[in-house]
């Protein structure tokens, strides 16, 4: 793994594990909150995973804390790059688009995929709704059973506590606008 790349997951696992400890909760605690995993959640503290969206979501739910706040120290270093801000999984990278919406229910996010890939793992849920925007490729976005497919200029609202997961089912990167709301 590239030496920047793990610096990255680093910085999200300890602020993660930053403010578990300083509200005194247990990985038990934020697991039965989340309903991950314990290891899962160990994983990404010890910077070994980064998670999607979603999982960020409910792990900042879990800590009561604003999502965008675990990307505090990068965002400040980044203002003037935005694409340097975004934050890269193995498959997709997420560049937030609200800075500083401390304790607020609405986040956006732009999202880029890799063609031909999809989000690790299967079955993406969270308390609230999520809009999708197609900024240019086609996308496949699966909620429930349902098998949505978008190209560029199409959109998608749907219920976010359905499990769903999203893929990139064209040759070239996916970009998107992704709009998430959490009660």
């Amino acid at each position: 793994m590239p030496a920047k790349k793990k610096n990255r997951l680093e910085s999200v696992g300890r602020r993660i594990r930053q403010f578990r400890i300083e509200k005194s909760l247990s990985l038990e605690n934020v697991a039965n909150e989340t309903g991950l995993s314990v290891e899962y959640i160990r994983r990404i503290e010890s910077g070994k995973q980064i998670p999607p969206v979603g999982t960020l979501l409910q792990i900042s739910r879990a800590l009561q804390i604003d999502s965008g706040s675990l990307f505090k120290a990068e965002q400040e270093k980044a203002q003037e790059r935005i694409k340097a801000y975004a934050k890269r999984t193995d498959n997709y990278a997420y560049t937030t688009l609200t800075p500083g919406a401390e304790n607020k229910h609405l986040k956006a996010f732009r999202v880029t995929i890799n063609p031909l890939t999809e989000h690790q793992g299967v079955g993406y849920r969270h308390d609230g709704e999520e809009f999708v925007y197609v900024l240019s490729g086609s996308v496949e976005i699966v909620v429930g059973d349902h098998i949505n497919r978008l190209s560029t200029n199409d959109s998608l609202h749907f219920n976010s506590g359905i499990a769903h997961n999203m893929k990139n089912v064209g040759k070239e990167e996916a970009d998107l606008l992704v709009v998430i709301y959490n009660p």
